[in-house]
This record gives C-alpha cells, structure tokens and sequence, in this order.
C-alpha cells in the first residue's frame, strides 16, 4: 500500500480503523460468548418417519417438477446443516428450488443406547426402511440417492446388500473406499499405534471431541488460519456470520457409534472393500452387485477425503453406467459456495434429472 502525506486522507484512514477496531471488540464479545449466533439448518421441513434417534425429513415445496424424489444419506459424525447453513449457501435448498422433492435422513446424536449400532444396523434396517418411507410419502415407484461422505460409503453397501431396491440413480459424494490413501487419518490404526477400543469412551462410542481432534490432525494448522482470518474480518457482521457458521461446520460433530466404528476401522486395516471381500453381519458382500446408474463426485483438493481415497469408486460396483466427476473443490466446496453453485450443483442435478421422471401437471 502507497503511504501518504495528504492530512484529511491520514485522518480518514485513522477513524476508520478506529472504527474496525471497536467493531471487532463488540463482534468478538459476541463470538467468545455465542451471543446471536447465526442460525442453521432453517430450511422448512416436516418429520414424515422416525425410529429410535433416525428421523427423515422431507422440505417443504410448492415448486416441485421431478416426480422421482431425491433421498440424502448424511455422514454418521456430521450434523445435518452442514448441508442446510443458510439461505443462499444451502446444498438442500438449492436441490429443493430445482424442482426436487427432496429427503434427508438425520440419524440423531448417538447414546449408549446406540453403542450396539453396527453397519447393518444402517445398511439392512435403517436405510431401507427410510426408503420405503420416501416412497410411501412420495407416491413414487423408486427414488434417487445422494450419500454424503461416509453416508456414500454407507449407500454403497446399501446396493451391495440390497440390490433389488428401487433405487434409480446413487451419487457419492466425497466418499472414501481406499482408505490406503486417507493420510495420517487411514494410518492412525497401522501397526498397534491405537485401536478401535483406545478411543470409545464409557458410553461406547467415540466421543465427538475424539472426531473433532482427528480431524484436525489432518490439517494443523487450519484453527491458527480460521482465526487469523477472523481477526482481518471481525469487524464486518456477515463476514463474521459466515465465519461463525462455517466454525461451527468444522467443530461441531456427534459421536461415532462404537460397534460402527470398530467395523470401520477393520475395513481401514484389511482392505476389504478395496479387495471386493467385506463381510457384513457374517455375510460376504461384492460391491460389483450394485448396478444402480452411478455418479461419484470426487472433490479433488479435499483435505479430508483425498481424491485418491474417493476415485477408485466406479472401478469397484458392477453399474453399467458409472462416472466419475472430479471437480477442483474442496470437501466444503463441494457442496457451497461460488464454485458449488457455478459448476458443482449444475452437473449433479443435471445428472439426477437424466435419472428421473418429469412430473406430469393437469392444465
């Protein structure tokens, strides 16, 4: 920046910072505290199932053109509004306005009520009986399905276990098969460093700090750049919103329930989905039985599912009409921001519609 000796400039400039300064002393008041923290999730919607902690929620439209509905699978340590942050920066909200009937399956917070939920517990319970409740909702013959990082991995067993479902279309999103390729997240478990039981607490899960720690392994320094960030942006009340919100994306998780866990980490030690070999309740299971039409979207600078770890996917199911969309995102790119909706979003909905039924409207 250009100094200068122009007085009335020199004064301008000083008020102004003055003025920044007290702004960033009443918005980090409020953030240190959680005064008018910014709300999430407030896209209107209804509970239309629920069982135990799993709900399924439908948002509301007046607008909706597609006649095959759109079912959202979310990550078992992700809160839901991660997909939902606010108007105008909504994954679910923008899939809602582009005519979709759109589902999403919340699977609660986890107790020890829930330690005993094992993968097909997801898989043969939960997942199909939540579809059937889409249709039943609905009044349509099949469904399409998006999983959402570990909901992906989750929806990938689904059309391996049950591949006669009515699924017309699956897309995975950021979901990881080889977890060869995870970094320091897939080699935490190598060679006795930690296992499974190590890091579930009393109630027999892991805890959500223990998730939230794990992944800020991944990226050390990610807390000392947020808030360096924060500080150059304190003063302006959106930027410090949308700060706030992305904040609470990347610290707020749920436990990981442990009898799920145990089975994930044996798949990360043994390759198992990789080697076409996983068991599931005892049973071997082939990813080459799913042969639902299949878009895998790969986020190629994602931190935390590496695009090594997610590319493999369409190499391994038996889809006849599998794609692999790499977009330069990262795993929060994906799904908002500019980019998302300049290039991500277009691509998959175009998708998804290619894979649905026009709804047909009396004049």
């Amino acid at each position: 920046m250009a100094l200068t000796t122009d007085p009335a400039e020199l004064v301008s400039r000083v008020r102004r910072d003055v003025g920044r300064n007290l702004l960033r002393a009443r918005n980090g008041v409020k953030y240190v505290t959680g005064v008018d923290r910014p709300k999430v999730g407030t896209t209107a919607k209804d509970t239309v199932w629920r069982r135990d902690k799993a709900e399924l929620w439908r948002y509301r439209s007046d607008a909706v053109t597609v006649a095959t509905p759109v079912l959202i699978v979310m990550s078992l340590v992700s809160r839901s509004y991660i997909l939902d942050l606010h108007p105008g920066a909504s994954f679910v909200q923008a899939l809602r306005d582009d005519g979709f009937d759109v589902y999403l399956l919340d699977w609660g917070v986890p107790d020890e009520l829930d330690a005993g939920n094992g993968l097909a517990t997801y898989v043969d319970e939960l997942l199909p009986a939540a579809i059937a409740a889409v249709l039943e909702a609905s009044g349509s013959d099949d469904l399409n399905v998006i999983g959402y990082c570990y909901g992906g991995l989750l929806s990938l067993l689904l059309g391996a276990a049950h591949p006669d479902l009515p699924v017309a279309s699956l897309v995975t999103m950021a979901t990881p098969v080889d977890f060869s390729e995870m970094g320091m997240f897939g080699r935490m478990f190598d060679g006795g460093r930690l296992s499974a039981d190590d890091v579930i607490d009393d109630t027999g899960n892991v805890p959500a700090e223990v998730i939230r720690n794990a992944f800020r392994v991944l990226k050390p320094t990610a807390d000392l750049t947020q808030y360096a960030m924060l500080w150059e942006k304190l003063w302006d009340d959106r930027q410090m919103e949308a700060f706030q919100r992305m904040g609470q994306w990347t610290r707020d998780h749920i436990p990981f329930p442990g009898r799920a866990f145990r089975e994930t980490v044996e798949i990360m030690q043994d390759g198992s989905l990789m080697a076409d070999r996983f068991r599931l309740s005892g049973r071997l299971l082939s990813l080459r039985d799913l042969t639902w039409p299949l878009l895998n979207v790969v986020a190629v600078k994602d931190h935390i599912v590496p695009s090594g770890a997610a590319t493999p996917v369409c190499g391994l199911v038996g889809s006849a009409r599998a794609e692999t969309l790499e977009l330069p995102a990262g795993h929060v790119g994906l799904v908002m921001g500019r980019a998302a909706a300049a290039t991500t979003l277009p691509q998959i909905f175009g998708w998804l519609r290619e894979h649905s039924a026009t709804l047909e409207r009396t004049p």
